[in-house]
């Protein structure tokens, strides 16, 4: 017997599974003559493999230096098997095992190859909109159930044509066991439906729906994780219509254009941002405006940024081709009405979008899950989240140790949640505000499918504090009904806790957490949002806090800038003159009773918002007095900021308080003196970011910390967090910010449970 021969039995966990992992696998075994089999598993892949010492050497290190683009290796176990003569290497069958579980890989976009046969006529594939192969296309919107094969998909229904079953028995194949594998042939079809009628299929659907485009009208697109509503993006009265019948007064739209050059029309893109438009996920990618921008005004109103994405189908590649006369840019917004979650189903989607759309460009491919496209920016080289969803949902997040299992419910707004099994933090796909029962029901229903996709059972339920959330009250029900722990986690520690497993952080090491929002539940019931938090994932100090100020009619407040501004000049005990635009924008009568309000405390819970103090700002300058979406003063307010100016407002340190009547006095001053809004702006923001420097060198006197976490939807304004990290690091401090989950609520879930699980290690 050769000395030299040897066996390796392999475990390989990650995502390992629908992106060509098992056919590199026989490719790099064939090349270094070596044999065995290689076969898919519900937690990863196995490997049993023969051969000289040398060769199996270097197939280990092929293995983790060489696979394939969409894989993401984990771990890799290895252990000595007896040697075996065979003749060759091969893949065997998927085995199913009870209770394991591996990683489902996110939906991709189209891979160079596949976009090349897209739009070569000898190809086979030529203009098939559903073209893929192990590199691009669905994964987790499709995927049932594990382990990933095309029974377990909605693929499961189109049977194989002889030349599309050929390549995915072929190992050298790159289409081998790709699931979703179809042709013109044997895959899905398209269809453009008018009225309830069938006006065009396959190519002629695609030409009616561009002519539709063409002539100012608005169509549902069925994609890749839901429906769109596209409409010509240069065409006012079109987009004008699109807002009227969506009720979507001011938000911004997303946009599509076929390639980087034609975007590059509109908005300047750093190499970075080109990076990201073109990666595997091709997000959208919020671009600043050129000066010479010549879309309409009413795509994103008041702003000087767009959201712009590259297709990331064939379907989208097709009806997006270039060809003279058609619409350079489309307008290719979440199909649904506002603060509805993102249709799927082909008859609900007919049914909600029926007043909507003009027309129904479909396909018969089936959508298991909704997912909604992600929304970044590009902050110090990295992608910076506002939505974490296509492309991303559902690649885990890596924590340091093994936690239990445990669901996380997340918050009100921009819901995720999150299940957690061995070093995995599964956080899911944007769900959306939960305010309707639609959004609920895509709640419920995700969790059901991520428990089983991952084979999680929780052992606790996280949920935030607030009594009166939806996620509060469905974890509250569903804790007692399977008699599970429930434990309540802090709003703004949640936060804090987030971006520290976002950066690594180690267990037990404190920080300085600027954790600033719009609205969180606080341990004493008020309404928190301008914290500053010591402490890490197992118990936080509030230390200081921004000054308590009322919020006339709650909630409603938050749609009413103009009576958050009139209510902090009450508490710093400054006039409501009438030249000022938050009085101007009330009427006598509504004056008259919000000054009653404040006086006699009628409806004023008491808040200590920093979203809400933008808010103010932004009324007090004329920017905004009614806002039509979450956020919107503060990002108008942001827009205006004068990159120039150095000056900068005083906020004053108190105790544990950050007062804020010295700011406003000098606003009203500037003012009256006629400074400019975007110098007021600046300066607002200049004394912010000053503000967090002097509270981090006065908590590092008092304890040495010398890091500090930046969390909360008060972070999304860039602005503000690059005046800040500048001005921390030139100080010496290090800063955490997030990369991997949203700065915003969207991240919290995340957090919720990186807090219990330093909760159940402290008991």
């Amino acid at each position: 017997m050769n000395t030299n021969a040897a066996g390796i039995k392999i475990n390989v966990s990650g995502i390992v599974q629908g992106v060509g992992f098992r056919p590199f696998v026989y490719a790099t075994a064939t090349r270094l003559h070596l044999t065995g089999s290689v076969w898919n598993t519900s937690k990863g892949v196995e490997i049993e493999i023969f051969g000289n010492l040398h060769d199996l050497d270097q197939f280990l290190i092929d293995l983790k230096e060489k696979h394939p683009v969409l894989a993401r290796i984990d771990q890799i176990e290895s252990s000595a098997i007896p040697f075996q003569i065979l003749t060759d290497f091969s893949i065997k069958s998927s085995q199913a095992e009870e209770g394991q579980f591996l990683p489902v890989s996110p939906d991709m976009s189209i891979c160079p190859d596949c976009l090349k046969e897209l739009f070569d006529p000898k190809n086979r594939r030529y203009r098939y909109p559903f073209i893929n192969c192990t590199n691009c296309g669905p994964r987790f919107s499709i995927i049932k159930n594990i382990p990933y094969d095309r029974p377990l998909t909605t693929m499961a229904d189109f049977k194989l044509c002889p030349a599309c079953q050929a390549e995915y028995d072929n190992p050298l194949d790159r289409r081998f066991h790709a699931q979703p594998v179809a042709c013109a042939e044997c895959g899905p079809r398209l269809q453009f439906i008018n009225q309830g009628q069938i006006i065009g299929k396959y190519e002629g659907a695609l030409t009616t729906a561009r002519k539709f485009i063409e002539d100012g009208k608005i169509v549902a697109i069925k994609g890749l994780g839901g429906y769109h509503l596209a409409c010509n993006a240069s065409n006012e009265e079109a987009v004008q219509s699109l807002r009227s019948r969506k009720k979507r007064s001011d938000r911004p739209f997303a946009l599509m254009s076929y390639n980087l050059e034609t975007i590059k029309k509109f908005c300047h893109i750093t190499d970075e941002e080109a990076a990201i438009l073109q990666s595997p996920q091709h997000p959208i990618a919020l671009l600043t405006k050129r000066e010479d921008c010549s879309l309409p005004e009413a795509l994103a109103p008041n702003q000087n940024h767009l959201g712009f994405m590259i297709p990331y189908t064939p379907l989208h590649y097709l009806l997006l081709e270039l060809d003279e006369g058609f619409p350079e840019v489309l307008v290719m917004t979440s199909g649904n009405m506002s603060d509805e979650p993102i249709a799927y189903e082909d008859e609900d989607a007919r049914v909600r979008m029926a007043e909507i759309a003009d027309g129904f460009l479909v396909h018969n491919r089936p959508i298991q899950m909704r997912v909604d496209d992600s929304v970044v920016r590009v902050v110090e080289q990295q992608p910076y989240f506002l939505r974490r969803s296509r492309g991303y949902a559902p690649d885990p997040i890596i924590l340091n140790d093994e936690i239990p299992q445990m669901l996380a419910c997340g918050a009100e707004l921009k819901n995720t949640f999150c299940l957690s099994r061995s070093h995995y933090a599964f956080l899911s796909h944007h769900i959306g505000d939960l305010e309707n029962y639609e959004t609920l029901s895509s709640f419920e229903n995700g969790i059901l499918h991520f428990q089983n996709l991952f084979r999680i059972k929780p052992l606790k339920i996280v949920v935030d504090l607030h009594p009166e959330y939806l996620s509060t009250k469905y974890a509250v029900d569903r804790a007692c009904k399977e008699q599970l722990p429930l434990l309540q986690v802090q709003h703004h520690h949640a936060h804090l806790a987030a971006c520290l497993a976002d950066n690594h952080w180690v267990s037990g090491q404190d920080v300085i957490g600027l954790i600033f929002d719009g609205t969180g539940y606080g341990t004493d019931g008020k309404i928190w949002g301008g914290e500053v938090l010591v402490g890490e994932y197992s118990s936080v100090k509030r230390r200081f806090h921004l000054a308590e100020t009322m919020l006339p009619g709650g909630d409603s407040a938050i749609r009413n800038p103009s009576k958050i501004a009139l209510s902090n000049l009450y508490s710093a005990d400054l006039p409501w003159t009438e030249d000022l635009p938050p009085v101007q924008a009330l009427s006598e009568q509504e004056l008259a009773i919000l000054k009653t309000q404040l006086e006699n405390r009628l409806n004023c819970p008491i808040t200590t918002s920093m979203g809400r103090l933008f808010d103010a700002v932004a009324s007090l300058v004329g920017i905004r007095q009614i806002a039509t979406y979450e956020g919107q003063a503060a990002i108008e307010l942001e827009n205006v900021c004068d990159p120039q100016e150095e000056n900068a407002y005083k906020f004053t340190l108190n105790t544990d308080n950050i007062e804020t009547a010295e700011v406003f006095d000098h606003i009203l001053l500037n003012l009256r003196m006629g400074i400019s809004k975007s110098t007021i702006s600046a300066r607002f923001h200049n004394g912010l970011a000053n503000l967090c420097l002097d509270i981090c060198k006065t908590i590092q006197k008092e304890s040495g910390l010398q890091t500090v976490a930046l969390s909360g939807g008060v972070w999304q304004n860039i602005t503000l967090l690059t005046k800040t990290t500048t001005l921390l690091r030139n100080q010496g401090f290090s800063v955490l910010q997030h990369h991997q989950v949203p700065a915003n609520d969207g991240g919290i879930a995340l957090g919720q449970l990186m807090v219990a699980a330093a909760a159940k290690e402290s008991n």
